[in-house]
């Protein structure tokens, strides 16, 4: 064999040894790759199930409330000393005579005022209210006496579900020794239970921990939507038809498109300097109103539902729209026919996701006043209101320990709302969705 036939055998040895290096490095590289994403992916399921467990754990307790059962004597003298049966003056009795009453009747021998005071607030304030409203239901209770159940203080619930310790000394705690005592005293006679707490869904917030719920928040959160969703969506598509179908492509059109997707990565809060400037000062709109919401997550969720709007329509294929024109209809009829039909599912998807988008804004109605503190629950579209977010916001920024698990129950069930909307959004594609 030659030199030179001996010297390609190398050289071809050579190549075979570098291109063999070549592809084992491109497949560790392609490991690495699959490595990092997967610690990726596996980094943020794990930082993902230890948020959900902090806030689980810390706010499942507030679905629960503690009361007391306390013996309920309706004397005549206070409610309706008169006799007249009238209701609102039934409404101004003093009922909170009546369960301090109650609770200093188990035990007589608390004498001194100062150890009275610190008895009678086992029991939140807020059993003054529903004595009165079962008194108003069934005037027939005057006069007669019967054991009914009321919510318990802040501090007796925090106590009972563990988050007071007992062992810790009495200068480091909020109850004294002798209220836990009494405490002990009631749990032993069966006089305190912890129930369901149906308040925190069917009652708007309060000052009192054991008395606020989310029902104002929740109310005003759906007002809010529902003045989003009518304004939203209707424009959005109605724009992204005009750009995506009939609009001529120039130099204006193209402004109006880099303009709606800037709009689209617009920080939220200026949403809410628009709307504070725009619709309270300058247009009058009576402040803290879902109205007012309602237009300021309608310009922020515009651009999201235009955007989607347009990719699905550009998903529909060129021949359904020849088709379309070619059997003889005309372009207005050929896009609401056939086209418009055919991207739905996409549409609603993104307007989906620009809803749950806004569901969970908080800055921009800061701007415009829904943090004000509501008690009501907003009957219209004009009254004072707040939203999920914002009562989050409110009840986070409270010095009440209370006011903890109360703020972490909110975010489960604001958490539990998107994912039901998300989950609807993914539903809806798989379910209508066409693949071409």
């Amino acid at each position: 064999m030659s030199e030179m036939t001996k010297e390609a055998l190398r050289g071809g040895a050579h190549t075979r040894e570098l291109v063999a290096a070549g592809i084992r490095r491109r497949y560790r590289a392609e490991r690495r790759f699959r490595l990092f994403g997967l610690t990726a992916i596996v980094s943020a399921l794990v930082f993902m199930l230890l948020l959900f467990v902090s806030i689980i754990g810390k706010g499942y307790t507030a679905f629960l409330q503690t009361e007391i059962r306390l013996p309920i004597h309706y004397d005549v003298q206070v409610i309706d000393p008169q006799g007249l049966r009238d209701a609102a003056e039934m409404r101004r009795a003093n009922y909170g005579k009546l369960y301090r009453d109650g609770i200093r009747s188990l035990f007589p021998d608390v004498e001194s005022r100062q150890d009275k005071r610190k008895l009678n607030s086992l029991v939140s304030s807020g059993a003054t209210f529903e004595i009165r409203d079962e008194v108003v239901k069934n005037p027939a209770l005057i006069g007669k006496s019967q054991e009914i159940w009321v919510p318990a203080s802040d501090d007796v619930d925090m106590f009972v579900k563990g988050k007071i310790d007992r062992t810790s000394p009495e200068n480091e705690r909020r109850m004294t020794d002798l209220e836990i005592a009494w405490i002990d005293a009631l749990v032993a006679d069966h006089r305190i239970e912890t129930r369901f707490n149906w308040r925190f869904f069917t009652q708007g917030d309060s000052r009192e921990p054991e008395l606020s719920g989310i029902w104002g928040a929740a109310v005003g959160s759906f007002l809010t939507m529902l003045v989003t969703l009518l304004l939203s969506f209707p424009l959005g598509v109605a724009t992204a038809v005009y750009l995506e179908e009939f609009a001529p492509k120039n130099r204006w059109t193209d402004i109006i498109e880099v303009n709606i997707n800037n709009l689209a990565a617009i920080p939220s809060i200026v949403f809410g300097l628009l709307g504070l400037a725009v619709f309270l000062q300058f247009f009058g709109l009576p402040r803290s109103a879902t109205v007012v919401g309602g237009l300021v997550l309608t310009l922020m969720t515009l651009p999201t539902i235009i955007i989607a709007a347009r990719v699905s329509l550009k998903s529909v294929p060129p021949s359904i729209r020849e088709a379309a024109l070619g059997l003889g209809a005309s372009k207005m009829q050929m896009v609401t026919n056939d086209v418009l039909p055919l991207a739905m599912p996409g549409i609603l998807t993104g307007t989906i996701i620009g809803m749950g988008r806004a569901l969970g804004e908080t800055a921009p109605l800061l701007m415009i006043g829904m943090v004000a503190f509501i008690v009501d629950v907003p009957g219209g579209f004009s009254d004072p209101a707040t939203v999920l977010p914002v009562q989050i916001y409110i009840w986070a920024d409270s010095a009440e320990r209370a006011f903890v698990e109360r703020t972490s129950a909110a975010i489960i069930v604001l958490l539990t709302f998107l994912i039901l909307m998300n989950a609807a959004a993914v539903y809806l594609r798989s379910k209508f969705e066409r693949r071409w």
